[in-house]
């Protein structure tokens, strides 16, 4: 079995498939990050913009909340 030994110059000449590759794969990083970066503004402000309403029954329970008493024997 022969194995060839390839030098660096060789290589770097067949590098070129390699570095489309490469360009083409932070490309897609880039798609990614931004695209996360949207959603997440696009959610921020829809949470902004959803109205917060409690509902009728606690507004009118609101001031009907008292202590507990002190108990001596506890």
């Amino acid at each position: 079995m022969h194995v060839a030994t390839l030098s660096a110059p060789a290589l770097a000449a067949e590098g070129s498939p390699a570095l489309l590759l490469m360009l083409i794969g932070v490309v897609v990083a880039l798609l990614l990050v931004a695209a996360f970066w949207w959603g997440s503004r696009r959610a921020a402000r829809r949470r902004a913009s959803a109205p917060v309403a409690q509902p009728p029954a606690a507004e009118a329970k609101r001031d009907s909340w008292t202590a507990p008493e002190d108990r001596p024997d506890r």
